[in-house]
């Protein structure tokens, strides 16, 4: 038997080819596959830095006609690990990208992050891993 393993976050889109863009072109992931689901008035699709068999990766879903989301108050951020922050966020802002928190240490901390929203307004936060 398998040993348990993180496979995937899933998040609703409003617009998928915006959202693959962001993700790929911005923050460098990979489309690593798409499923078309008409009968279900859905379509998923897949983005990551590694193969899905070995890395934990991003479910996109976009239902059919919804094109706005609020993400809530349940739901917090994904974190990407980054080697340069200060390099990433101002590509990142070169590339039309929202960043809601300039990079700097945390609070009461060390650790150097910055958070960037995708275009569906979810927040990812940016940690600097040199």
């Amino acid at each position: 038997m398998a040993e348990p393993r993180f496979l995937h976050t899933m998040i609703r889109v409003g617009d998928l080819e915006r959202s693959i863009e962001f993700y790929t072109k911005h923050l460098g992931m990979k489309e690593l596959r798409r499923n078309d689901v008409p009968d279900g008035k859905y379509t998923l699709a897949f983005v990551g830095y590694g193969d899905e068999k070995s890395s934990a990766v991003i479910e996109l879903t976009y239902n059919y006609g919804v094109d706005k989301y609020e993400p809530g108050t349940a739901f917090g951020h994904l974190a990407i690990g980054v080697p340069d922050i200060y390099a990433t966020c101002e590509a990142l802002r070169k590339g039309g990208a929202r960043i809601t928190r300039e990079p700097g240490p945390v609070k009461f901390g060390t650790t150097v992050i910055a958070f960037v929203e995708d275009p569906d307004g979810y927040k990812i936060e940016l940690i600097e891993r040199k």
